[in-house]
């Protein structure tokens, strides 16, 4: 049985940038490292979109940026520059294969090809059973999700959010390439939040995503009926092909995933509620996280303490409150707050960097019922 200093289980955005950014810091430099994941990796399963100011570290990765955004409900609609900001996209397999090749040149990595069954902690080191072997850690950082977890409780409402997109390729020139379309709201709700999430790449080559924020999943039909009648309404009904196609669902939920982590396991990614409960957005918050653990390794804190609820928190809850009672209101509150205050603005406050005047900008921006109602419900 082999023993590490740590184990990371799982090979996704979150395990990858967490074992480049440990064998890139001396302090890791004696340190052995285990990655377990099921995959090779060698295909292109997701991609992540994010937005940052000017240039950023993943730049050269990336498959596409834009530099402006459009945003459509009801009754408004707006095209604008995000500057400084730039909105960007990585594929999976872009990301796979430059961090791969990285990590496994490092000496004190061990690469293995298995699934993990589970994961439990001795007194002195955690045990790692997958179905190949045995192995142990001092300290092991799981990515796996245990969905039980999270849909056995009533405290925090539990929403998704799914999609299917289709990447297309249309036999007339109608994108702009220079600008993504953030949310297209102005398709049929069916009592739900439902969007249209629009990249383009070229004029005629784009990733087409209907997008909700509910509680079910729909059946697959209905997500690409809903992309046929983007198309037909909104791109002049022109011919295209489908050269992929891409599906995914994320939780939103302010569940506390720390509960379940202790001083030598810790969840990370979406399994650790790394995900922004209100918007599902994940890639760019883990990086941040990544690099505040490797900081709280490096002070040999216990991994249970690396937790904290700040404000930011209980807007998402608030919101998520809303929608599960009342999932037909998030395209209206989206709505009003594109069309008063600037996108800048939004985007710094989805990235939880904003002041609290800044955030009082925001919501008093929202519609006021709404939000009042789901304080009154969670206080009493």
């Amino acid at each position: 049985m082999s023993h590490f200093d740590y184990i990371i289980i799982g090979a996704g955005a979150a395990g990858l940038l967490l074992a480049d950014a440990i064998t890139q810091d001396d302090y890791f430099a004696s340190s052995s490292i285990l990655i377990i994941d099921r995959d090779n990796k060698t295909t292109n399963d997701r991609t992540w979109c994010f937005w940052e100011k000017n240039e950023g570290k993943f730049d050269h990765l990336l498959h596409k940026s834009w530099p402006s955004i459009h945003f459509a409900g009801t009754g408004f609609e707006h095209s604008a520059s995000i500057s400084p900001y730039q909105y960007k996209m990585l594929k999976g397999i872009d990301f796979y294969n430059h961090y791969l090749n990285k990590i496994k040149k490092h000496p004190n990595i061990t690469w293995v090809k298995d699934r993990v069954t589970l994961i439990e902690e001795g007194e002195n080191k955690v045990l790692v059973t997958a179905q190949n072997g045995f192995f142990t850690g001092a300290k092991v950082f799981n990515s796996w999700l245990n969905h039980q977890n999270v849909t056995a409780q009533k405290k925090y409402p539990l929403l998704q959010q799914h999609f299917v997109g289709w990447f297309v390729k249309t036999e007339k020139a109608v994108f702009n390439s220079k600008e993504a379309t953030f949310m297209d709201f102005s398709i049929p709700q069916k009592g739900n939040t439902r969007f249209m999430y629009v990249l383009p790449f070229s004029e005629t080559k784009a990733l087409l995503e209907y997008t909700l924020f509910s509680e079910e999943t729909l059946e697959k039909s209905e997500y690409e009926e809903g992309i046929r009648d983007y198309i037909e309404q909104n791109l002049e009904n022109t011919a295209f092909e489908i050269t992929d196609v891409e599906q995914g669902n994320i939780p939103m939920t302010c569940y506390g995933f720390h509960k379940h982590n202790s001083d030598s396991i810790i969840n990370i990614g979406i399994a650790g509620g790394w995900a922004k409960p209100s918007t599902g957005f994940t890639f760019y918050n883990t990086s941040k996280k990544v690099s505040a653990l490797v900081e709280h390794l490096k002070m040999n804190r216990p991994l249970s303490k690396f937790y904290k609820r700040d404000k930011f928190w209980y807007y998402d809850l608030l919101l998520l409150d809303i929608l599960y009672r009342d999932n037909h209101l998030g395209g209206s509150i989206f709505e009003s707050m594109f069309q008063k205050r600037k996108p800048q603005l939004i985007l710094k406050f989805l990235d939880e960097e904003t002041s609290f005047w800044e955030d009082l900008k925001i919501i008093s921006a929202c519609p006021k019922l709404p939000f009042l109602k789901a304080l009154w419900h969670r206080i009493f």
